[in-house]
């Protein structure tokens, strides 16, 4: 595999982890959503796993730019759209969120999207 597509694969995975972890904290931590109190508010956000979270975006920033710098912009781009429907898949797993008829078709028309961009040349 070519280095510059497995740097798009890390942005995807470091991404898709980082919105999941958000997801799975904030339900734990703030499930009535962000604390008004600062101090509240800064609790949330030093835990481990937010922490984590936010690591990972910038994980995933340093290895787009890596990419970006390797393809052209209009080949990588569209990859990224592969991370809705992986978020999609792991709330319902996850997070037992509904996967109903507009989701999945929704989804579908990203992923097929995403094809068809990734196959136009540069």
């Amino acid at each position: 595999m070519n280095n510059a597509y497995l740097l798009v694969a890390m942005t995807i995975a470091l991404t898709v982890y980082g919105q999941v972890v958000l997801k799975w904290q904030m339900g734990v931590l703030a499930p009535q959503g962000l604390p008004n109190r600062p101090a509240d508010l800064l609790a949330v956000l030093l835990t481990p796993w937010v922490i984590s979270a936010f690591f990972a975006a910038f994980l995933a920033s340093l290895c787009w730019m890596g990419a970006l710098s390797r393809l052209p912009l209009s080949k990588a781009y569209p990859f990224m759209a592969l991370s809705f429907p992986s978020v999609a898949v792991l709330a319902v797993l996850l997070f037992h969120e509904e996967l109903n008829t507009p989701k999945i078709l929704g989804t579908s028309l990203i992923v097929l999207g995403a094809v068809i961009l990734s196959r136009a040349p540069a």
